[in-house]
């Protein structure tokens, strides 16, 4: 944050409404979607170790197939908030479509590639002979899901520029409850085994992505904006997204990293950092949910030329990731002896995990100013500053992470390492957002 006096009561007060109204209703729909993981988890883990190993290696492939592409959710959201702040509705949902079109053509060029590709992926991890093929099991059938994951992504991108965040709350939750129900009627009711909770989360996310497809378009068809494939459009959202990417691929490859070394230290370990994982992802989430308001409040105060506006919100968003991180972080200590035996019975796995969740809360305040600052500056546009950031936390982490098998590190010295991590994203994103150069006004960057 810049040199500015601090906001008064009344600004304060204002600024906190405008959080709260974004960010309660985002918490929501970001704890749905690491829910469909940890539903996948606590119903796979009871059919066998083997059968978690494989998931948290599918998971973590899937994981990353989505999620190099959250740009259509998080630059979508920051071009349409502009444009809403600038007053031009038209404009902001034809940027949406834009990102619709391009979630299309990017998920089947996923399935293409990874269908073929599932076994040697998954070899990449070093899986034992029993995880393997659990993980080619449920890779393969869930991979039919992305591409309706990716325009989940682009149409709740839409949603939130347009200050809308209620609706893919609503999204969410339905699409948990079906992804829930789904998954024990598949694996139990049908005897599928990890394929019914493939088959069970494929559907739930089809059904998610008919929903807000058919939003969208409403929108579309009231403001006058044309449903049609735009080339022009379609590449300039894929340029402007091209920083974003590289942020994500760097973030990727550190959870990838992160799991590949887990499965190194055993079965025993790679089963607990899955739930640890899962954990970690809902805890992000959570904090997440100020970051999105900061991306739709910062995209906003930026299209309608009030850098002050800016400033003022992003540096209230900061002390609420802060608090938030504090209270999630006493939460995690009160809750984990309770919460890691509802994902297995087995002892071993009981034992890796309850340190490295002493760990992770410990990281949460950090965890929730870093939320936040990535927030603010996506709403910004400032992907290259963000790209930078991440391969700079790329490289100060791998050789760390790479270290703790060899020093014979157990789970807990890896999640010392993903501590690290979070740190030297803090200082990248707090030196920016110091210095102001991230404010840049008008409807466009």
């Amino acid at each position: 944050m810049t040199q500015a006096p601090a906001a008064p009561e009344a600004v304060r007060r204002r600024h906190d409404r405008e959080i709260v109204a974004l960010a309660v209703p985002a918490f929501g729909a970001l704890v749905a979607e690491p829910l469909f993981v940890m539903a996948d988890s606590a119903i796979v883990g009871h059919l066998g170790t083997a059968q978690l190993a494989g998931l948290g290696i599918a998971s973590a492939l899937l994981t990353t197939a989505v999620s190099v592409f959250v740009f259509l959710a998080y630059a979508t959201t920051a071009a349409v908030a502009r444009r809403v702040g600038a007053g031009d509705l038209p404009a902001a949902i034809r940027q949406g479509m834009d990102g619709i079109w391009l979630a299309l053509l990017l998920g089947a060029a996923v399935i293409a590639a990874a269908l073929p590709t599932a076994p040697a992926l998954v070899d990449l991890f070093g899986a034992s002979d029993a995880a393997a093929p659990q993980a080619v099991t449920y890779l393969r059938i869930s991979v039919l899901g992305i591409p309706a994951m990716l325009v989940v992504l682009a149409a709740t991108g839409v949603l939130r520029g347009l200050q809308d965040t209620k609706t893919p709350l609503y999204v969410a939750v339905g699409g948990f409850i079906a992804n829930g129900l789904l998954n024990v009627l598949l694996v139990y009711g049908f005897d599928l085994g990890i394929a019914g909770s493939a088959w069970g989360t494929v559907l739930a996310q089809c059904a998610m992505a008919v929903v807000y497809l058919t939003v969208v378009v409403r929108g579309a068809r009231r403001h006058g904006a044309s449903l049609r494939p735009d080339v022009a459009g379609i590449r300039a959202c894929a340029q402007a997204g091209v920083p974003l990417l590289a942020r994500t691929l760097s973030l990727k490859a550190i959870t990838i990293i992160a799991t590949a070394v887990a499965a190194r230290l055993g079965d025993a370990d790679i089963a607990a950092h899955q739930i640890v994982l899962s954990l970690w992802s809902l805890l992000s989430f959570a904090l997440d949910a100020i970051a999105i308001a900061g991306q739709a409040i910062i995209g906003r105060y930026l299209g309608a030329d009030d850098p002050q506006g800016a400033r003022d919100a992003c540096r209230r968003m900061v002390q609420w990731g802060f608090v938030s991180g504090i209270a999630l972080g006493l939460l995690v200590v009160v809750a984990r002896p309770v919460f890691v035996p509802l994902f297995t019975s087995d002892a071993a796995v009981q034992d890796a995990a309850l340190p490295a969740l002493i760990v992770i809360a410990l990281a949460q305040p950090i965890c929730g100013i870093v939320y936040v600052l990535d927030g603010v500056l996506m709403g910004a546009g400032d992907g290259p500053y963000l790209a930078w950031a991440m391969l700079v936390t790329l490289a100060v982490f791998a050789p760390a992470a790479l270290l703790v098998p060899t020093l014979g590190g157990a789970l807990t010295a890896l999640w010392v390492a993903m501590t690290l991590m979070m740190t030297v994203r803090l200082i990248t994103l707090w030196l920016r957002s110091r210095s102001g150069r991230w404010i840049v006004t008008g409807a466009t960057r």
